[in-house]
């Protein structure tokens, strides 16, 4: 039977089973879970133990770190994350030339970088608690407000970049497409697929301690720190809820399709309950905001996407100098002539040096305008021209210490600059959160993003393996779903799916009975059997790795359908 952990429920959350180091004010809301665990944990040391440095409580002198130690651990120990080894970041590994970043090695450099951004985070509030206690002069006026916002530890912070991607399929954002389109087209599941909500689905519903509930049973601050999207897809559908909000004024990643509600969202219906349960931990955070530690994560995972993957890019000869220059030259000595260009125009011939670049600075002015500023997107743009185009593509990569040593040194003088150009605000614009970067470094991050996206992404030759990573994706998620459907066969099935078939479909039924207003398409009996079916296909598919995806259509479906 599950119980719910009390602490969720009450104000006081104490545990006495696992007191606070003594002296410490309790914080239980954020250190809550959501279900009491009767049997020991692996990761908790037994009573007496000595525990590592900055485990005691000491340093903030209000919460526990071991709490969020064990989430941490349990997330590294989870065959989910184990498995991201084996999934595509942006480009998959080949056998040959240099060896390019996976969806692990990604989530372990977003974790570096979350790492030190909130240590220095925690640094101020453990000064302004200091000031509180009156063991300090001066107050501190940054942590002050991470204070109030609910706190930032950097285990928190790491363990969210920890899983941020687990619920990533096969494949990466490729894969992540495919799922939403054949899930709304094809089986009937309105609410689609999106790796944020899958990630967060894993966390509290799929994966497994070997215990009697559901999920890894995180603290309510790790749970919450995972939750860079703080809405469901139905919230944001329908006219009713602003379809006439102009994109200025929506939650970054929300879109403004009100047909299909929100692009990006990090629960499905069925765990809204569980992000309003840790949510709650955070009564100062707005409704649709992140919470600091989150926020700590989502500029780290900006960070690493827009400087370590230029490793790959820079090492594997993909990013060519002449025509990295040749863009962003073109735009600054032809911007002013641009911006008297028809938009449609610059569309249709966005390989023309400068347009794309252009095309950028429109979408980026027009809904982001609390930030956007011409003078700062130029010296962005010049700065990424002088140390990627002019000096680190200048010399070709030929593996040498020499290349490595500018590798390595771009990255290095970048990550520095980013970590220390950080904004904390109390009340952020709704398309930001409370920790970000200033104005000059958002622009830059926005170049160097751009980079990645023009001169990696759409290349020609990424379109035929791709096309067939996408139809294995497809193919099996249909094969899965016929094979359900098979009333001779259906029992023969994998075990797991079987099982989860019967889970999710228990849960729409139960999700129409009590909060109906969070299904989307069909409610009939027959629509939420084909929902329940479909989430559970969705469950299944995302769980593979690139080389199980393309071992089961081979087995299944048959063929090698990539390149």
């Amino acid at each position: 039977m599950l119980t719910q952990d009390p602490a969720v429920e009450r104000n006081d959350g104490h545990d006495p089973d696992h007191p606070s180091a003594p002296g410490i004010s309790p914080e239980p809301a954020r250190e809550a879970r959501r279900y009491v665990e009767v049997e020991a944990s692996q990761h908790r040391p037994p009573v007496g133990a000595l525990r590592e440095p900055g485990e005691t409580g000491v340093a903030t002198g209000r919460r526990d770190p071991l709490e969020y130690r064990i989430d941490l651990e349990r997330i590294r120990f989870s065959s989910y994350f184990a498995r991201l080894s084996d999934v595509t970041q942006v480009m998959p590994q080949s056998g040959v030339g240099p060896v390019m970043h996976n969806r692990l090695t990604h989530s372990l450099k977003v974790s570096a970088v979350a790492r030190v951004i909130a240590s220095n985070l925690a640094g101020h509030e453990a000064a302004h608690l200091a000031y509180e206690r009156g063991d300090a002069p001066v107050d501190d006026d940054t942590g002050a407000i991470i204070a109030r916002l609910g706190g930032c530890d950097t285990i928190v912070a790491q363990a969210a970049a920890h899983a941020h991607d687990l619920g990533h399929p096969p494949f990466g954002h490729l894969g992540e497409r495919v799922l939403d389109r054949v899930a709304r087209e094809r089986l009937g599941l309105a609410e689609g697929f999106e790796g944020n909500a899958q990630s967060f689905r894993v966390l509290t519903k799929l994966d497994t301690l070997g215990r009697q509930f559901p999920g890894l049973n995180l603290t309510a601050a790790s749970r919450a720190a995972t939750l860079k999207y703080p809405w469901t897809r139905g919230e944001w559908a329908g006219a009713e809820v602003g379809a006439e909000v102009p994109a200025s004024d929506r939650p970054r990643g929300v879109g403004s399709d009100a047909d299909n509600g929100a692009e990006k969202f990090s629960a499905y219906a069925l765990e809204a309950d569980e992000m309003d349960a840790s949510l709650a931990a955070f009564p100062a955070i707005a409704r649709g905001m992140q919470t600091v530690e989150c926020a700590v994560m989502d500029l780290a995972d900006d960070i690493a996407y827009a400087v370590h993957d230029l490793d790959d890019f820079t090492r594997a000869g993909v990013l060519q100098q002449a025509s990295v220059v040749g863009e962003l030259r073109a735009w600054h000595s032809g911007s002013a002539a641009l911006a008297a260009v028809h938009r449609g125009e610059l569309a249709a011939s966005w390989r023309t040096p400068g347009h794309a670049l252009e095309l950028l600075w429109r979408r980026l002015s027009e809904k982001d305008g609390w930030i956007a500023d011409h003078d700062a997107f130029t010296a962005a743009v010049l700065r990424v021209r002088d140390e990627l185009g002019e000096g680190l593509l200048a010399v070709p990569y030929d593996g040498g210490i020499d290349s490595e040593r500018a590798v390595s040194g771009f990255t290095r003088r970048w990550i520095e600059h980013l970590r220390t150009s950080i904004v904390v605000e109390e009340h952020p614009h709704v398309r930001s959160g409370p920790v970000r970067l200033n104005r000059q470094a958002w622009h830059e991050v926005a170049v160097l993003k751009f980079v990645h996206a023009h001169f990696v992404l759409e290349r020609p030759e990424l379109a035929q393996p791709q096309r067939g990573m996408g139809r294995i994706v497809e193919q099996l998620t249909l094969g899965f779903d016929d094979w359900l459907g098979d009333p001779d066969d259906a029992g023969r099935a994998p075990r797991k799916l079987l099982e989860w078939v019967t889970e999710s479909t228990e849960a729409t039924f139960a999700l129409r009975d009590t909060r109906p207003e969070l299904l989307l398409g069909d409610t009939s009996d027959a629509g939420l059997w084909r929902q329940g079916r479909a989430r559970a296909i969705l469950d299944y598919v995302a769980s593979l790795s690139d080389q199980q995806a393309v071992a089961a259509h081979r087995s299944m479906i048959g063929g090698d359908v990539i390149g």
